[in-house]
């Protein structure tokens, strides 16, 4: 029986991906259907999506009637289970129109201090909170631990919570000066909605007479809690690579230096559990895309993570793009040795083939562009300057009247003349007689390559060189190819990011690419110039 061959990587790649393909083909159907119906929202949608499995928080800001409330309604229809709460915060908000009324029951017969929560946030699956910063104190200490910890302090007790996604919303930014911090902190993912931009979007949104707020999505594509709560212990054992985390640090570096420089007056300012929380959530994104690690695509959507305000999207947009533009992958080569031995190599070829020779010869020198000076006009011809352009229309032994003039610019005559054969002269007739003048000029050197054929040994040793070269800049070509990430041509199918960004990704790894298949096309012209040329 013939052995059972190993699977290459390029076959256990694929072997793996057909199996995580499903995952992300569904989420891909899930959020399309989501999506369905909404115009300029995809991109939000999907990222509520993505926080909700992420088990994290969103913070959606901008004015009313942008379809804030409609994110979160459409939604709650990505799960297959669970209930939703809904609510409206005012100034006069209480705890009990959030969190449940007293249990009287409680109170009275155990003196318990308790709150009904069935049918309000403790109980729900999906929680949208509109006007989150009219919320008072008492509703955002409860809102912090249901936020970040998933419990909810009823009375004495710690209860667990089974929200999924939380999303909040407003028109405003927190207010300054009032205690909304820790509560902001706790919002992981943020997002700007702005109305719609395009107008054929626009005539299409208020003509389409579809119901928004209609369940969208398919039975088989709803997500169950047990699916959650396995794929809640799958996303953390999702690999963050070396790249990932030293474009990550550099990010946070560039920040720190932004503040110092622009940021004074409103700095980006992220602590670490922030830091913490992105990484669960770029590895959420790698799941949910079928990958078993974080790539460079799901970085770039750090920066719905990072803003305090929406004048900082600009700065921290470069800062991110520049970032993994520059700092994204990359391979360990020796490209600025190879170009350095080609170099050498290139020098040790010309200087033993060429040989360069300086050559003189004469040219016309014009005076200010303008004019050309007779060498050796006669005492009686008044006139010794010519213009450059009467002397270029002049023929070869064909007068025709030219002007004459003096050292100061001044008409001084008008005589026939004409190109001799003699170079660099011109003839001119004055007084009846024709009369040769030679105009001024200077001598110019010109240095010539002259190439010769190199001595056989010599050209055995180079071929010996050449040959070795050729072997490292091959094997660095196929390095480039077989050491990237194995996700390298899935990365502009991504389900959350912008597929136009892929390019920033690729960009380090096929500039190397570029470099060395111009560094292997200036080896092979090298090798053409000592053997044929030479």
């Amino acid at each position: 029986m013939a052995a059972v061959q190993p699977e290459s990587n390029e076959t256990a790649t694929a072997h793996a991906e057909a199996q995580l393909s499903p995952r992300r083909d569904r989420i891909r159907n899930l959020a399309d259907a989501l999506c369905d119906g909404l115009y300029e929202r995809d991109e939000v949608m999907r990222l509520a999506l993505l926080t909700a499995v992420a088990g994290e928080s969103i913070f959606l800001l901008g004015p009313p009637g942008v379809g804030k409330s409609l994110i979160a309604r459409r939604l709650k229809y990505a799960f297959a289970e669970g209930k939703t709460f809904e609510y409206l915060m005012t100034r006069f908000s209480t705890p009990d129109e959030v969190f449940g009324p007293i249990s009287i029951r409680r109170l009275k017969d155990e003196d318990r201090y308790e709150r009904i929560t069935e049918n309000y946030m403790p109980d729900a699956s999906v929680v949208f909170l509109d006007e989150i910063w009219k919320s008072s104190s008492s509703i955002q200490n409860a809102l912090l631990t249901i936020i970040n910890e998933r419990v909810y302090r009823n009375g004495q007790q710690e209860v667990p919570v089974n929200i999924r996604a939380i999303l909040t919303a407003s028109n405003e930014l927190p207010p300054v000066g009032e205690s909304f911090g820790p509560l902001w902190d706790r919002l992981l993912v943020r997002y700007d909605v702005e109305g719609i931009r395009r107008s054929d979007n626009f005539v299409e949104m208020i003509t389409d007479t579809r119901e928004v707020y209609d369940d969208p999505v398919k039975a088989e594509l709803k997500i169950t809690h047990k699916e959650l709560d396995d794929w809640n212990t799958a996303i953390d054992e999702v690999a963050v690579p070396d790249e990932v985390l030293r474009s990550l640090q550099m990010i946070r570096e560039r920040i720190t230096q932004w503040n110092e420089k622009k940021g004074a007056s409103q700095p980006i300012l992220i602590y670490d559990r922030r830091w913490k929380k992105i990484i669960r959530l770029i590895r959420s994104s790698a799941f949910l895309n079928g990958r078993d690690q974080v790539d460079l695509m799901d970085l770039f959507l750090i920066l719905h993570c990072l803003w305090n305000h929406p004048s900082q999207l600009e700065p921290l947009r470069e800062i991110v793009a520049r970032t993994i533009r520059e700092h994204g992958y990359s391979i360990a080569l020796p490209l600025g040795g190879l170009m350095k031995e080609v170099e050498e190599f290139e020098y040790e070829v010309d200087e033993e083939i060429t040989v360069k020779t300086v050559d003189e010869d004469e040219v016309l020198t014009p005076f200010d562009d303008l004019w050309y000076q007779l060498e050796k006009p006669d005492q009686q011809f008044e006139g010794s300057y010519i213009k450059v352009i009467d002397f270029n229309r002049l023929k070869l032994e064909e007068q025709e009247v030219t002007n004459f003039y003096d050292p100061d610019g001044k008409l001084v005559n008008r005589l026939g003349a004409a190109k001799s054969r003699t170079p660099f002269s011109i003839v001119v007739r004055h007084n009846s007689k024709d009369h040769t003048y030679r105009l001024v000029t200077h001598k110019r050197e010109q240095e010539k390559t002259i190439r010769r054929k190199a001595h056989d040994v010599v050209v055995k040793h180079w071929n010996k060189r050449y040959a070795a070269l050729r072997e490292d800049l091959d094997n660095a070509l196929v390095k480039i190819k077989s050491d990237r990430p194995t996700h390298w041509e899935a990365l502009q199918d991504h389900l959350f990011t912008d597929q136009r960004l892929a390019p920033l990704v690729k960009a380090n790894l096929e500039e190397v690419g570029e470099s060395l298949e111009k560094l292997s096309l200036r080896l092979e012209k090298l090798r053409y110039r000592y053997e044929e040329e030479g």
